[in-house]
């Protein structure tokens, strides 16, 4: 894994993995520090609710990160990558984990005792800043994404939400755009701020005017263009 399949064409924003903004050296020394581990299709890399032991940096694979309210709500958070780190806030803080991290593919990670990350990093004052950029980047697209969602309806922040997971990861095939993250109704749901039931709704209408095709945990776009503007304000 090189520095430059980590950066992709984009900028340092929410979008470039703790990996990719690491110098060379800083890199490898943290990753010396753990054992690689290996995860199967659909395996749990980490749990909602439980302690933190260590952090887990992805070098090869996506996977998705999920969260569950007390209501029923299971919100799909993230998908992180290769060049991620996850399982950082809680190693940090010493809380229970915030979320469940779930392999989408076949995923390879290296994970470094929380006692160890945390010793690297009071020792490295460059890592240390690198992470609290990350954070930083990551808290304020969270807060612009909330901010967008308050003046949409369900229908916008579907398509919103589609258009985010398309750049993201997603495949380009004959058929269309195919989403690679298999989400269910209900994680749709959660991570809208709306019903199992208007998700339902929302995709059957687009279903029924040929903007996607779906089948089970799968979804395939077929007009961008709608989904676009949909997501400005219903066409």
């Amino acid at each position: 894994m090189t520095t430059a399949d980590l950066m992709g064409e984009a900028g340092f924003d929410d979008q470039v993995p703790f990996l990719a903004r690491l110098e060379k050296q800083d890199r490898e020394a943290l990753l010396d520090l753990g054992r690689e581990l290996r995860f199967r299709l659909r395996d749990v890399l980490l749990h909602q609710h439980e302690p933190s032991s260590y952090v887990l940096f992805v070098t090869h694979g996506w996977t998705k990160v999920t969260a569950a309210a007390v209501n029923g709500y299971v919100a799909l958070l993230a998908v992180r990558g290769p060049g991620d780190i996850i399982g950082e806030s809680a190693a940090l803080t010493g809380r229970p984990r915030s979320a469940t991290v779930t392999a989408l593919e076949p995923v390879r990670a290296v994970a470094v005792e929380r006692t160890r990350f945390t010793e690297f990093l009071s020792g490295s004052p460059a890592v240390s800043y690198a992470l609290l950029g990350l954070t930083s980047d990551r808290m304020r697209a969270a807060d612009q994404r909330r901010v967008e969602f308050a003046a949409m309806s369900v229908r916008e922040r579907l398509a919103a939400l589609l258009l985010e997971l398309a750049r993201t990861n997603a495949r380009y095939t004959e058929a269309g755009v195919e989403l690679l993250v298999p989400l269910t109704k209900q994680e749709l749901a959660g991570s809208v701020g709306a019903s199992r039931e208007m998700v339902q709704r929302e995709l059957k209408d687009l279903r029924s005017r040929g903007v996607v095709v779906t089948g089970r945990r799968a979804l395939v776009i077929v007009r961008m263009d709608v989904l676009r503007r949909i997501a400005r304000a219903d066409g």
